[in-house]
């Protein structure tokens, strides 16, 4: 058996090459918004913070989106493209939200046009409109990329079928908790994206850098991903004291959301005393957050789930996760291997029996 070169059919390149160019089409997009929009206005003055997290999360998402690719790949994890087509669909529903707050953030008086304020009006001639375009661009390419990736994952499902044959065998017990343990791990790897995302906006967007509450957020940074590493390992080696310490933390961390963002956040993102602060970024924080939320919850059930088929002779299969199959040259070799091996009808004589051993 050998390991199959990554990238070595049409579907997995055409995937890849799908992913990068999108990545850098939108990233363009993204760019020129900022560049013009950097230019005529401070970025400082809170309600324009809104495109500076822009940039910086659709960076970090592409660059994230084409690690998940690559990796899933790798893996021949067909469920974790199916989790990036997901990923995928919440990008272009992040870029669509992006067109609105863009205009909220720009447009304070919208019944006039440049002649009266090339900064604050919405009519032609305005920075509005000269960025427009290059806004609503962006969810149309993340749209369109979608479909070109669902053809080629379809492509790769079947090209992929035999990859949990390959690490668990045909046991349907055995394949139905390594798919929980793949669901498990790809959501690790989501919810890393969903907790940095929701930490860069709160500290591009919100937080002020002497308050206590940004060194909080700073230091919980790394804590996080350590954890998530942790949980991964654990998860995979089958560890029950560490998965169990992952679980508190999961809970304590779902805890945190209800009462901060639920009980005080999201009731300050909306009432009247405070509803201008958030103005140009409402809609993105409570979406990331709602989506982290859910997110994290899922992975807490899903690793519950993980934890009650520990020691059950899964083990082996987590550890070599890279399923492999037999490469061409291989295979011409067998096959020539069963032909030889086959009685020829142009062999002179009669048959030799085959004996029969006592022993």
């Amino acid at each position: 058996m050998a390991v199959e070169p990554l990238l070595a059919t049409r579907a997995q390149r055409a995937f890849i090459l799908t992913v990068i160019l999108q990545a850098i089409v939108v990233l363009i997009m993204v760019g020129i918004t900022f560049r013009k929009v950097d230019v005529e206005v401070d970025f400082h003055i809170p309600r324009y913070k809104t495109l500076p997290c822009y940039l910086a999360l659709f960076a970090l998402a592409e660059i994230f989106e084409l690690f998940i690719a690559f990796d899933a790949l790798r893996l021949r994890n067909v469920i974790q493209l199916l989790g990036l087509l997901l990923f995928h669909l919440a990008l272009m529903v992040f870029a669509a939200l992006q067109v609105h707050q863009t205009r909220t953030a720009l447009v304070q008086l919208p019944n006039c046009d440049g002649t009266r304020s090339f900064l604050k009006c919405g009519g032609s001639g305005t920075l509005w409109k000269s960025v427009e375009p290059f806004l609503i661009v962006a969810p149309c390419i993340i749209g369109a990329s979608w479909l070109v990736m669902l053809f080629w994952i379809k492509q790769l499902y079947g090209e992929f079928g035999w990859a949990i044959f390959h690490v668990v065998g045909a046991d349907r017990k055995m394949k139905t908790m390594y798919q929980w343990y793949q669901i498990m791990i790809c959501l690790l790897k989501f919810d890393f994206f969903c907790f940095t995302g929701v930490t860069m906006q709160l500290l591009i967007l919100v937080l002020q850098k002497n308050s206590a509450e940004f060194g909080v957020t700073i230091a919980a940074i790394p804590i996080v991903l350590v954890l998530l590493i942790l949980c991964g390992v654990a998860v995979q080696r089958e560890i029950k004291w560490i998965m169990s310490i992952s679980f508190v933390m999961m809970l304590a961390a779902l805890t945190y959301f209800c009462e901060y963002y639920y009980l005080y956040k999201l009731v300050r993102f909306y009432e009247p005393s405070s509803r201008s602060q958030y103005e140009t970024t409402r809609a993105t924080l409570t979406t990331f957050t709602i989506v982290a939320f859910l997110l994290l919850f899922a992975t807490l059930v899903v690793g519950l789930r993980c934890f009650v088929d520990f020691d059950k002779g899964l083990l082996a299969s987590k550890v070599n996760t890279i399923p492999t199959r037999p490469s061409k040259i291989h295979s011409a070799e067998s096959k020539m291997n069963n032909m030889s091996q086959q009685p020829s009808s142009y062999t002179a004589g009669v048959p030799v029996a085959s004996r029969i051993s006592i022993e």
